[in-house]
């Protein structure tokens, strides 16, 4: 049986504590401004990840759910303005998309720390939605390059939060 197969070039960094890796991690990629997204809601956690960084450009806390192409464009615009060189998203789905969304449209790399089970940071898959209306797209260029798994931070998943998520994430396996 012939066939090809084109695994999607991501690193993962999995474990307890992985989190205090993110610093080593953008010097080894020598990159030295990061964006970081996230949600109203975790806008705490945000301010963790910048608290173990030696600078960080901003903090765009307006991710939301099914990426609207205003935010995008909003976060786009600060991205812009505070001079950043890469993303950080730290978050479930909504800040991953985000962080894709703006990942692809200016070039820099993407750093995910899922906070949820979503799955969103192992797909090269990004969905928008403009006008009421979701639209899909599918590239190489939007599968984030670096996806730090740190254990400690699904810990504290309500468990319907975390049902929900565990739920998603074996859709998406099975996609």
């Amino acid at each position: 049986m012939n066939f090809t197969y084109t695994s999607n070039p991501s690193r993962v960094i999995f474990g307890s504590g992985t989190l205090t890796q993110l610093s080593s991690e953008l010097s080894r990629q020598n990159l030295n401004a990061p964006l970081i997204l996230c949600t109203p809601q975790q806008v705490a956690q945000a301010s963790h990840v910048a608290s173990l960084l030696p600078a960080v450009a901003g903090t765009f806390a307006e991710a939301t759910m099914h990426t609207p192409t205003h935010i995008t464009h909003k976060a786009l615009a600060y991205a812009q303005s505070v001079k950043s060189d890469c993303i950080v998203s730290i978050g479930g789905g909504s800040t991953i998309g985000l962080g894709k969304a703006l990942s692809v449209r200016t070039g820099q790399p993407h750093i995910c720390i899922p906070t949820t089970y979503a799955g969103s940071e192992m797909t090269p898959i990004l969905g928008e939605t403009e006008d009421g209306r979701k639209t899909t797209q599918s590239d190489p260029k939007i599968l984030p390059g670096t996806v730090i798994y740190d254990v400690d931070l699904t810990m504290t998943l309500p468990a319907g939060l975390s049902a929900t998520s565990g739920v998603n994430a074996i859709a998406h396996a099975g996609e």
